[in-house]
């Protein structure tokens, strides 16, 4: 951390809220620890205190999210699809390359019933360094939760013809549960 004075509670809050709205993207909670002058634990706790204000920020793979929308309208979808594993990445290739922005992924599971992660990613730079994370982390894809591979995704886009080019494609190759 720098040598600087640590911005203190609600002062604190406030500017993570700002920043994570202006920023547009992830920001890490150690970014946002170190402008602060606090641990990412206290960053952590802080953004904890906010989404229990009912601000809408997400923990993303990439960092925080503020998720509320702009003024334009986005339009959102939830789709079902079924593949392998190591079909992940072609799918989500599927989906960014029509505009679309994959929010997560859900599966039912037997014993903990509805099962999300945060995706979030809109082009295929961010799709490589999601699989990229999952193979680092050595973690499952969360569509092994369930024996047949079928997950949803909720997914966004500014126009509603790229929801429908984006399940064609995917329904193309085969992933698309109708």
């Amino acid at each position: 951390m720098q040598n600087k004075d640590k911005v203190l509670g609600d002062e604190r809050r406030a500017l993570i809220l700002r920043t994570l709205q202006k920023a547009g993207r992830p920001v890490t909670g150690r970014d946002l620890g170190e402008m602060m002058n606090v641990s990412r634990q206290v960053i952590v706790s802080d953004v904890n205190l906010l989404k229990a204000r009912n601000e809408p920020i997400i923990a993303t793979n990439q960092g925080y999210l503020y998720t509320a929308l702009p003024s334009e309208a986005i339009l959102e979808k939830i789709i079902v699809c079924r593949h392998e594993p190591e079909e992940t990445e072609e799918e989500l290739h599927i989906l960014v390359d029509h505009g679309v922005t994959v929010k997560d992924v859900r599966v039912e599971h037997s014993v903990y019933g509805d099962v999300r992660a945060s995706i979030m990613v809109s082009n295929r730079q961010e799709v490589k360094a999601f699989i990229e994370q999952i193979k680092k982390a050595k973690a499952p894809y969360l569509l092994n939760l369930d024996d047949s591979g079928v997950h949803l995704h909720t997914i966004s886009a500014p126009r509603k013809e790229q929801l429908a080019e984006a399940e064609k494609a995917l329904k193309k190759a085969g992933f698309l549960v109708e």
